[in-house]
């Protein structure tokens, strides 16, 4: 009985879960795409829309065949529900991700922002907060959220 109470005082101070070992296996990866996760679960339930124009930034932005990009977005569904703040994520794609790298993860979260044709409060405040951990500026949040706003707007584009 004593050993099950030393047990879970370990568990609850130091936690060894399932999220820790893969959010290390994958860093940046995982983490970005955490954050893109959580970007498209902000106003409830992601549409299909918003899942599919996840699924295509993944398979593209990091070379992934679909079966390899769900894994990944079935992977970071659960690290990023689990998740308290955006800091988890943002620290781990600024040790491995360089500035035009960032710059790119700050446009995929402005792509799926505008998705569903609405940018709401919440998303907005979620990239300029995730902007700044990314230490990306807000002159480049702002110009990126403009240049995606006008690429869909334009007759050629595709949703």
């Amino acid at each position: 009985m004593l050993d099950g109470l030393r047990q879970f005082i370990a568990d609850v101070i130091a936690p060894s879960t399932h999220q820790d070992r893969a959010f290390d296996d994958r860093g940046y990866r995982l983490a970005a795409t955490a954050l893109l996760v959580h970007v498209i679960s902000l106003d409830g339930e992601p549409s299909d829309v918003e899942r599919r124009k996840l699924h295509s930034l993944i398979e593209a932005s990091f070379g992934l065949d679909p079966g390899t990009a769900d894994r990944l977005i079935a992977e970071a569904t659960l690290v990023e529900g689990e998740a308290v703040d955006l800091y988890h994520f943002t620290s781990v794609i600024m040790r491995e991700v360089d500035e035009a790298g960032r710059l790119r993860i700050i446009e995929m979260m402005w792509e799926l922002v505008y998705a569903d044709g609405q940018v709401t409060e919440f998303e907005d405040n979620v990239v300029w907060r995730a902007a700044d951990l990314l230490a990306v500026s807000a002159r480049d949040r702002i110009d990126l959220k403009h240049q995606v706003a006008a690429r869909l707007a334009s007759p050629a584009s595709t949703r």
